[in-house]
């Protein structure tokens, strides 16, 4: 990887021009592909306009004379070259390559009918590489994978209904309809998903799950994919995991100065448990993956169990849960305490055991992480009891939680200011005059939706000597939730106010997402 000092070397001795910035040029910007893909991505050399019969492109490689003579033969044009950094290349070719967004809905108007079936399965295959060999249904599903990465979906639903084939994306937490692609593709379009999740294809009256793996570019586009059957068909979701999007950090997960304060306070902690709280998709996992990235070191032994295990961090033990052989939360846990660990992670307490094994963990000189579902950070104590932990012994171990949402940020491109209501500033618990509050209209950006983009919502209960004295007296979530109060905890929807004072997102946002976590 090329630094500035080192670009600057290259102009000043091979007279080029640097240019940091490739996506306002013409060809990037209007995604003219004059270069086949594999060409450009295989010698990082991308053109960008061409000026009075000369191709101007884009290279990292000042000596690479023999692919600028190639690109010369290829186009029939001079050729005059600009020095541009490898990453920045790598982006500008995915942007020139990609699909335009209306490609997907084009490519299903002007399929013709074609029953033919072409399982076969190129693993780890690049998106943006298609032939034109390939069959509708292939060019269909890399059309629908490629369209869903660009414009951030987290999931993919294929839906069978009566009459077609419903496909949803999942962006920024809400599930937006797509396409609808005809009914005779959908038995082809789900086998051709499970033929490259190598699951039996075969067994339609069982629920399975598989991963599939691609590429973007240089980008590493894992899938993790999930059958079920129901009335019309089978019914799959495909969970995208990008690690080029994943955010490992405390200061880069939205938390605000005085909760992260205090939070980077218990995870540096030598022994406790701290639990994090919140529904499906609340982004839990990411937030325990950045506290684990901020206290990794070389002296640090951290150890994770997890199902399954979403990214893998580097220097860290991970062990995925595999029921068919036995190796559930509790019995993975207890191998893991025999491997002198620091810190482990737990991707869930599910149980009395495990969470009996995580106290102990705890008891004996370890700090433990993990997570609950629940819907604010003291129902995690009484959750705890429910399943029958001794309030004494949650007393002693339990250091602190953290009850997380996530909201949906206002797109920045149609951000619209309004007048609030004395009402709606009450709701939100803000207590400082706010002249005006902001909303998003809907624009092409945002798909019309008004949201681009999420943050995280926090809520810290630090278990300090009053806390630990009345969970022993009761196990009352209202009555915990009270004296955390008093000492100063900050809920969900203040934390959420804050966030619509400061015009990142919107009143009905923050009342949707803590809806049900206070009174």
């Amino acid at each position: 990887m090329k630094n500035s000092n080192s670009i600057t070397t290259d102009l000043e001795h091979f007279g080029l021009q640097v240019v940091e910035d490739l996506f306002d040029y013409p060809y990037v910007q209007n995604r003219q592909q004059i270069l086949p893909y594999e060409f450009a991505k295989t010698h990082l050399v991308l053109p960008l306009e061409c000026r009075d019969g000369t191709l101007l492109v884009a290279i990292s490689d000042p000596l690479a004379l023999e692919v600028l003579e190639e690109v010369r033969l290829m186009t029939g044009k001079d050729v005059k070259d600009v020095l541009s950094s490898r990453e920045t290349l790598e982006l500008a070719i995915q942007q020139c390559y990609h699909q335009t967004e209306e490609a997907t809905s084009e490519l299903f108007s002007s399929l013709q009918e074609n029953h033919s079936s072409d399982q076969a399965d190129e693993e780890g295959y690049d998106l943006l590489g298609q032939k034109s060999s390939d069959s509708p249904v292939i060019r269909i599903l890399n059309a629908i994978l490629l369209e869903a990465i660009q414009q951030g979906a987290s999931d993919i639903h294929f839906e069978p209904l009566e009459a077609n084939l419903s496909v949803r994306y999942r962006i920024d937490g809400v599930l937006q309809l797509r396409h609808t692609p005809p009914k005779e593709y959908q038995s082809q379009l789900l086998a051709r998903i499970k033929v490259m999740s190598r699951l039996d294809i075969a067994e339609q009256r069982l629920p399975q799950d598989g991963r599939i793996k691609l590429r973007l570019g240089n980008r590493q586009i894992d899938f993790r994919v999930s059958t079920i059957p129901v009335v019309y068909g089978e019914r799959i979701v495909l969970r995208i995991l990008d690690k080029s999007n994943i955010m490992l950090g405390l200061n880069k997960i939205g938390m605000r100065p005085a909760i992260l304060e205090k939070f980077n306070h218990l995870i540096n902690l030598s022994e406790g448990i701290v639990l994090v709280t919140g529904p499906t998709g609340s982004g839990k996992t990411t937030t325990l993956y950045s506290a684990l990235s901020e206290i990794n070191s070389s002296h640090t032994n951290i150890m994770t169990i997890e199902d399954p295990v979403e990214y893998k961090l580097q220097a860290m033990a991970q062990i995925a849960v595999n029921p068919k052989i036995n190796l559930n939360f509790s019995t993975g846990l207890r191998h893991i305490l025999r491997q002198d660990p620091d810190v482990i992670m737990i991707g869930e307490i599910r149980d009395r055991e495990t969470a009996e094994i995580a106290i102990q963990a705890a008891l004996t000189g370890h700090l433990v992480l993990t997570t609950l579902h629940t819907n604010d950070a003291p129902s995690a104590l009484t959750r705890l009891v429910d399943m029958g932990i001794e309030p004494y012994l949650l007393s002693s171990s339990v250091i602190g939680v953290l009850a997380q949402r996530l909201v949906r940020q206002i797109c920045p491109k149609c951000k619209t200011s309004y007048q609030p209501t004395e009402v709606e500033l009450q709701n939100l618990s803000i207590e400082e005059p706010v002249e005006k509050l902001f909303y998003g209209k809907g624009c092409p950006d945002c798909y019309e939706t008004g949201y681009k983009g999420r943050l995280g919502i926090y809520e810290l209960m630090g278990m300090n000597g009053f806390l630990r004295r009345k969970l022993v007296e009761t196990v009352d979530s209202s009555a915990l939730r009270q004296v955390a109060l008093d000492e100063g905890m900050r809920t969900l929807r203040q934390d959420g106010g804050d966030l619509v004072a400061q015009g990142l997102t919107t009143t009905a946002e923050v009342l949707r997402v803590t809806r049900g976590c206070e009174d």
